[in-house]
């Protein structure tokens, strides 16, 4: 198992980052790479509530973990601390050994030059997730999210 970190910095104050990371609609817009739709269809935002989220690829061509073209993944809140963490416990719905496991994610928020920095932490990557496309769609996912709370 494996890990990444991403970081970002937004234009928002922390209070407007920690609320999009925990409002279904706003995780509908920006948790999700480039090239995918996301669906929520189970969010209860609270220490131990339960979410659970659909992505969908574009391309038709284009093969999800769970389905022809889904990843669909449930998790629970394990940690929220107001303003400044949300620790997430995730993992896939798949059939797939290579796709399987408990992951952990932890984002972070500090007061940065008038702004946020937010740390993306996803640890305890199944074997079948590469890295580097977990990280590049957590950049993806971070951009959306910095657009979000900037726009106000």
């Amino acid at each position: 198992m494996s890990a990444t970190r991403v970081t970002q910095f937004v234009n928002a104050p922390r209070e407007r980052v920690y609320g999009a990371l925990l409002d279904a609609a706003a995780v509908a817009k920006w948790k999700v790479p480039d090239g995918m739709t996301c669906q929520v269809h189970e969010f209860d935002a609270r220490q131990g509530g339960f979410f659970r989220v659909s992505l969908t690829y574009d391309a038709p061509e284009a093969a999800g973990k769970t389905s022809a073209h889904t990843d669909t993944y449930h998790g629970w809140f394990v940690e929220l601390v107001p303003n400044e963490r949300v620790v997430e416990t995730v993992e896939f719905e798949t059939a797939d050994p290579a796709l399987e496991g408990k992951m952990t994610i932890t984002t972070t928020l500090t007061d940065r030059n008038g702004g946020t920095e937010i740390v993306g932490l996803h640890d305890g990557l199944p074997t079948g997730v590469p890295p580097e496309d977990n990280e590049q769609g957590w950049r993806m996912a971070l951009a959306k999210l910095a657009a979000l709370v900037e726009a106000g």
